[in-house]
């Protein structure tokens, strides 16, 4: 394994994790917009809160590995462009 190819991999490993998180706040705030609850707590500084926690939460999660998303996309595109591993 080369040094560049490493740094790609790491690259690559980065923006795979990134993707998923992207995602991951996606479903979060579709499903925020399901209303269950009452407006009893519903104001503009706790949507803020929930959106940040919603994005802590899914860049958390992406760093994990959770869902396995960035690792699939990482393998998909070292496989396609050749990267050696």
């Amino acid at each position: 394994s080369t040094p560049a190819s490493g740094a790609d991999h790491a690259q690559l490993k980065k923006a795979g994790q990134q993707f998923e998180a992207l995602l991951m706040r996606q479903m979060l705030a579709e499903a925020r917009k399901t209303h269950f609850d009452n407006d009893l707590f519903s104001s503009e500084g706790v949507n803020t809160f929930r959106e940040m926690m919603d994005s802590r939460f899914a860049d958390v999660a992406s760093q994990s590995g959770t869902l396995g998303l960035g690792k699939m996309i990482e393998a998909q595109v070292v496989r396609l462009q050749g990267i050696p591993k």
